[in-house]
């Protein structure tokens, strides 16, 4: 069933088993294998619980297997460095005794600094933009039944695109520059804990990364024509927001070869402040009978 604000403050309850390892519940959303979004805000929490006083200021981590969806995943945390002004923890999650992600991040205590950042880029108010899942669910046929089981999925991330023409199947096979904005945030009211809301947008910066490299040829990730999997994810964090409010998804793939791609975002609250930017690698390979594992 779909997963709500509730729900997914719930499953970033991690349970604390040892002094250093964490259980994490996995969403019950239909999926074949486990968000990667879940993962990487699971692996965040269970970092932060052994840090105090200190913010997270960037993550770099690797998908190694996809995750069972039928199983919890426990947490591993590495204690690396405790530094006068920054601490370092590495996370790995376990399955079936084997690890599927791992990462490493960095926290800060608050400084002061020199202050600048690309302005936001014009967009509409998110507010005069349509939802095109439920467009796509109102135009009815395949294209609308993959789009609802894949957003549905996910939730409860909203998103607003500001083109919708990227939805539309006459697309198909089109070519055009990889470059593709939205509109998102989680549905639903959070709690005010900052840490809640850092995990929460490493839960939805997972979406639309690998998309937008297939922008360019005229595929999306809900056609059947590509084997598409997140391979790495970095994230990090720049300025105070919350992400159950609007948040302006810049995204462009700079580049795709090697059956991968590589997609750039960034991150703007709605008065225009640059939160966090993310990178992302991924594999985006023609289905074949022969492909490698």
């Amino acid at each position: 069933m779909p997963l709500t604000a509730d729900g997914l403050v719930a499953l970033l309850d991690l349970e604390r088993i040892e002094k250093d390892i964490f259980r994490g519940a996995v969403a019950q959303n239909g999926w074949t294998r486990v968000y990667g979004g879940q993962v990487i805000a699971q692996a965040l929490v269970a970092a932060a619980k052994t840090v105090e006083g200190r913010a997270p200021h960037s993550l770099h981590a690797y998908f190694i297997l996809g995750g069972d969806p039928n199983a919890p995943i426990v947490f591993e945390v590495d204690r690396l460095r405790d530094g006068r002004s920054f601490t370092t923890r590495r996370v790995n999650a376990i399955q079936h005794g084997q690890a599927i992600f791992s990462m490493i991040a960095s926290f800060q205590i608050a400084e002061d600094g020199v202050e600048h950042s690309l302005p936001m880029p014009p967009a509409p108010d998110p507010d005069t933009l349509p939802d095109p899942i439920q467009l796509l669910i109102a135009a009815g046929g395949k294209r609308a039944e993959a789009a609802r089981a894949m957003y549905d999925r996910v939730q409860p991330v909203e998103i607003r695109p500001l083109d919708l023409s990227r939805y539309r199947p006459v697309l198909e096979g089109e070519h055009r520059e990889p470059r593709q904005s939205i509109w998102i945030r989680i549905r639903g009211r959070l709690p005010d804990d900052p840490a809640v809301h850092r995990a929460a947008l490493a839960f939805l910066s997972d979406l639309n990364l690998l998309d937008t490299a297939l922008v360019a040829h005229g595929r999306t990730v809900m056609g059947k024509e590509f084997q598409v999997a997140s391979l790495d994810h970095a994230l990090w964090f720049h300025r105070p927001f919350r992400a159950d409010e609007w948040l302006l998804y810049v995204l462009d793939s700079p580049n795709a070869g090697g059956a991968r791609g590589l997609t750039r975002g960034a991150l703007y609250s709605r008065d225009g402040a640059l939160v966090a930017s993310v990178a992302q690698e991924g594999l985006i390979r023609r289905r074949r009978d022969d492909a490698p594992a």
